[in-house]
């Protein structure tokens, strides 16, 4: 459904994209992750025809988006970083107005807003002016433009941006049910966006891609963290033998619950002797050994460890 290649942005002497390509399949709900500035925007705004492109190519649905751009938009529902809203607008108003610029056709006009409204939950707010909505529904009322026309891709930038907590569990789950009839493209820095929504990330930094895959293929890419034992007998001593026992391996209390208390082992994954001393003092001390696991890395960590090394790069350069 969309296809990137070398795609360059300059505005001036500043490189804001720096040869990106990648692709996005039909049903795929991809998740454009970076930090401000990484160049997020700007790829979505290439991607809706409001910005032409330095270098490169970029195509939706077997169209370019400079050689064909109206083709491109008839077939995207776009939602900016800043929902565009006429806000003297009444709900339902402003819905019959983006269909009708959209081309729906007048027989089918009234059933594409119903389903705009039914899966955007507009239902309760359809008669009230769009300036009378909190952040939440004004959003809703965006996501709604953005889908009346029926397009195969959605791009959404920043579609959680400014909400509260409550707001933003809403929007995402919305955008879940959006990905099951659509193509999204989800621009966000926020890391829960891509872990709860989507099925692929995109990791951009300083204009260029540096990861792409699923979560699993991106946290596959680094070590496995330290050994998390949970265990039931008295603190003072566990520590002690575990330290003589290990002979300086830091051992660390992580969490303190009822009865049981969290330990921190920084054994490197493979070093199965270590292991399997610890468990046989636990069996010879008669404590119990509730859990005993190898910490994972998590989309945060890959994040900041290549995000925080693309900028020390750049700095350095």
């Amino acid at each position: 459904m969309i296809e990137v290649e070398g795609l360059e942005k300059w505005y001036g002497f500043a490189q804001a994209l720096k040869g990106i390509s990648f692709s996005v399949q039909k049903g795929e709900v991809v998740g454009f992750l970076g930090p401000n500035g990484a160049g997020k925007s700007t790829t979505m705004k290439i991607l809706t025809g409001y910005l032409l492109p330095t270098g490169g190519s970029a195509s939706v649905a077997g169209f370019d988006v400079v050689a064909d751009s109206l083709q491109v938009r008839r077939r995207i529902g776009y939602l900016p970083e800043s929902t565009p809203l006429y806000t003297d607008m009444r709900v339902d108003d402003y819905l019959a107005f983006c269909a009708d610029i959209r081309g729906v056709p007048r027989l089918k006009r009234n059933k594409a807003i119903g389903r705009a409204v039914e899966l955007c939950g507009l239902s309760k707010v359809l008669g009230k002016n769009i300036v009378e909505l909190s952040k939440g529904y004004k959003q809703r009322v965006g996501l709604a433009q953005a889908i009346v026309h029926e397009p195969p891709v959605l791009i959404l930038d920043e579609p959680t941006s400014g909400l509260d907590p409550n707001q933003i569990v809403e929007v995402r789950k919305l955008i879940e049910r959006l990905g099951e009839e659509h193509t999204v493209v989800l621009s966000t820095h926020y890391l829960q966006e891509v872990e709860k929504s989507c099925t692929r990330a995109i990791i951009v930094s300083q204009g260029e891609i540096v990861a792409d895959g699923t979560q699993e293929e991106l946290v596959a890419t680094l070590p496995r963290g330290p050994l998390r034992a949970r265990v039931r007998g008295p603190e003072e001593n566990v520590l002690r033998q575990c330290n003589e026992l290990l002979h300086g391996v830091p051992v660390g209390v992580i969490e303190r619950g009822d009865g049981w208390i969290d330990y921190r082992i920084d054994v490197p994954e493979g070093n199965a002797p270590v292991v399997e001393a610890f468990a046989r003092l636990v069996v010879k001390n008669g404590w119990d050994l509730l859990e005993l696991v190898r910490e994972r890395a998590s989309l945060e960590d890959v994040f900041r460890n290549l995000t925080l090394d693309a900028s020390k790069e750049a700095q350095s350069a």
